[in-house]
């Protein structure tokens, strides 16, 4: 990339998988990711020898399964005009909707079995593209207000089910030697923290604040931006 002065700097991608809280749902600012892109235009504008693009790739609902059918080729379009050399950052967030549970057939949405299968298959793709590879947690949710979730019948988001899934992440995180960002911990520390989500589940605009935050100290703190 050949920047205003001329001079030529490398692009370091940022790709960011994951669901609706990914996607940003429910903050007029975009959600986490876009505030993460905002404060690297910001270094880029201060530093002309910086240069980032970060590309969000949340989609509503999806589950470790979907991500895993729709990796690889995401991942390549977007890596496919990129210069030698140029650095590539992989973020994913997953597993709060594999954990949903289905209180008829008493099933989750992803066994934890095919989850951690899943999990697994994901850490090996993202380690042909690039060794910095990180998981960011999930939040936990407002049982009271989920337990059945309003918006699809007979299921719900359990917390003993979220907390299982995000822990087998950091579990797997640990074991090939990825980094976890974890968020649950942080947002059960907050006081009422409940009030940080606007349905249950999704964070409201402090609670997308708060995720940016985490994810931003930890990436500047082990010196990944």
């Amino acid at each position: 990339m050949i920047d205003n002065h001329g001079r030529k700097s490398l692009m370091t991608l940022f790709l960011v998988f994951g669901t609706s809280t990914t996607y940003g749902a429910w903050d007029l600012e975009g959600g986490w990711v876009q505030r993460l892109r905002k404060y690297l235009d910001q270094r880029q504008f201060n530093n002309p020898d910086l240069y980032y693009v970060v590309y969000n790739l949340g989609i509503s609902g999806d589950t470790s399964k979907g991500m895993l059918e729709r990796f690889e080729f995401e991942t390549k379009q977007r890596l496919a005009l990129r210069d030698k050399g140029e650095e590539v950052i992989i973020l994913i967030c997953v597993g709060v909707n594999d954990s949903i549970y289905n209180n008829k057939t008493k099933k989750n949405q992803v066994d934890l079995n095919k989850y951690t299968s899943n999990i697994e298959k994901l850490i090996r793709l993202a380690k042909k593209y690039t060794n910095k590879v990180i998981f960011v947690g999930n939040k936990p949710i407002d049982e009271k207000r989920v337990d059945p979730i309003p918006w699809l019948d007979g299921c719900s988001y359990k917390k003993e089910f979220v907390e299982l899934y995000d822990n087998k992440i950091a579990e797997l995180c640990k074991k090939n030697n990825i980094l976890f960002f974890d968020v649950y911990h942080t947002f059960i520390k907050i006081k009422n923290y409940n009030k940080l989500l606007t349905d249950g589940v999704h964070p409201s605009t402090e609670g997308h604040k708060i995720i940016y935050e985490i994810v931003r100290d930890l990436l500047i703190n082990k010196k990944i931006i």
